[in-house]
């Protein structure tokens, strides 16, 4: 009797096999799908990143007339909370800006007309990520 309510209590072998293939089995269909949602969160956050910017340029530029000398200005005057991180790169140093003049003559200056990713490779429309 004793012999047999011992058996009883633990699994075999091969039904732990069949429960790790029946997980392996389950992870190949969900890693790829969480990976490729895990990239479209990023484009996503990158665009949204990118308008914020643009329009706090633009709201810079209607409330002073100018452009801002740089994106940390823009945190200086609370147009940005902070300046924020590219989340393909992670950094928050690599925007690429496009600097432009206005005005003419002597008041002539030149700013932050419009900031771009510095991120290197494509998007999944194919398009790149520095053209945003």
């Amino acid at each position: 009797m004793k012999t047999q309510a011992r058996r009883s209590r633990g699994f075999t072998l091969i039904e732990l096999l069949v429960v790790l293939a029946i997980i392996a089995t389950l992870l190949t269909v969900a890693v790829p799908s969480y990976f490729s949602s895990m990239d479209n969160a990023k484009e996503t956050a990158l665009r949204k990143d990118l308008s914020v910017m643009r329009e706090a340029i633009d709201q810079y530029h209607a409330d002073k007339g100018k452009y801002p000398e740089s994106l940390q200005e823009l945190v200086t005057g609370r147009y940005l909370r902070s300046i924020p991180a590219d989340p393909i790169t992670g950094a928050t140093d690599q925007w690429a800006v496009e600097t432009a003049s206005s005005g003419s003559g002597t008041q002539a200056t030149t700013g932050v007309r419009d900031v771009k990713s510095a991120a290197p490779g494509n998007g999944k429309d194919g398009s790149a990520y520095a053209s945003w």
